[in-house]
């Protein structure tokens, strides 16, 4: 058994860090160490900006976007073309699509994706709210942004089904051959997926 070498203080701050994505324990130590190094700097600040951040952030009731206020920032934008709304699974794939600045439009979050293995059903999604909006009038198209995963293929086609029958354009991001990609080195699927979205020159 490792001995300890820090106080319970310090011990619950790495557990706490080692949770957060792309840390794992020994990256958590040295963000820990990093912190209490630059206690005034860093671990202060940081402290004051966790702790508004937790008394302040909403999910927005509209798209499920993270904000501070509600609606969000980008519900509110009147230059937003809100007759087009951009579905992804996480608030994450939102914020990659903002700053890839291809389309000004209106975003819903799904918050995952349909996985009956994980227990994961349409009620646990924010699928009725995204219908409701569709179903509310003014969506001329809805751009399907979740990944090319079987969940979330699953995910798309039951969207699809639920609006069956309503005057809007769906639609679904390319799939392929990346920008900059060379075929030598990309896996069978995607090269599958390329052939089938193939477009005409």
């Amino acid at each position: 058994m490792a001995k300890r070498v820090t106080g319970p203080e310090i011990e619950k701050l790495i557990q706490l860090l080692a949770k957060v994505p792309g840390l794992g324990p020994r990256s958590a130590r040295r963000a820990a160490l990093h912190l209490v190094k630059k206690k005034d700097q860093l671990l202060g600040p940081l402290a004051d900006a966790m702790g508004e951040a937790h008394r302040k952030v909403r999910i927005c009731s509209c798209c499920g976007n993270v904000d501070t206020i509600d609606p969000c920032t980008v519900c509110i934008d009147e230059r937003r073309d809100r007759s087009v709304i951009i579905v992804v699974e996480d608030v994450s794939d939102l914020w990659a699509l903002e700053r890839a600045g291809a389309m000004n439009a209106a975003y819903h979050v799904l918050g995952g994706t349909l996985s009956p293995l994980d227990g994961v059903g349409p009620e646990d999604l924010n699928i009725r709210g995204l219908i409701n909006r569709v179903t509310g009038g003014g969506v001329r198209e809805l751009i399907i942004a979740v990944n090319a995963t079987v969940e979330g293929q699953t995910t798309a086609h039951y969207i699809t089904d639920q609006l069956q029958g309503l005057d809007v354009r769906i639609t679904r991001l390319a799939h392929g051959v990346p920008v900059g990609g060379e075929l030598d080195y990309l896996d069978e699927g995607t090269l599958t997926a390329a052939l089938r979205a193939r477009t005409t020159i």
